[in-house]
């Protein structure tokens, strides 16, 4: 599938990814600036937060109970369409996605 990377400097970075991988996995690996995943995925820090697309939010889903509190430690403004890339997998289903890196 195909994501895209909205950068807050006005740039984008796309790249191609393989169904399952994280989009925090994704991220670091397409050396996305903003986007460090300290904890590897692990829910133990917020350093992989994004803003959906508002076009995408439905697709992705909603946090869930454990996701939705490392968001409120989040260093960025929270907002309703904020997610931790970690815990949003590559699908084909989400081909195209948007994700928004947060100012830091």
């Amino acid at each position: 599938m195909k994501v895209t990377w909205k950068l807050p400097d006005g740039g984008e970075k796309t790249a191609q990814v393989e169904n399952g991988t994280s989009m925090m996995q994704a991220a670091v690996d397409n050396n996305v600036p903003g986007i460090i995943g300290e904890c590897g995925g692990t829910l133990s820090c917020a350093t992989c937060h994004v803003y959906v697309d508002d076009a995408w939010a439905d697709q992705t889903g909603g946090a869930d109970d454990f996701e939705d509190a490392m968001l409120d430690v989040a260093e960025a403004e929270r907002r309703a369409t904020s997610r931790l890339s970690c815990q949003i997998e590559a699908d084909d289903a989400l081909d195209g996605l948007v994700l928004i890196v947060p100012q830091p």
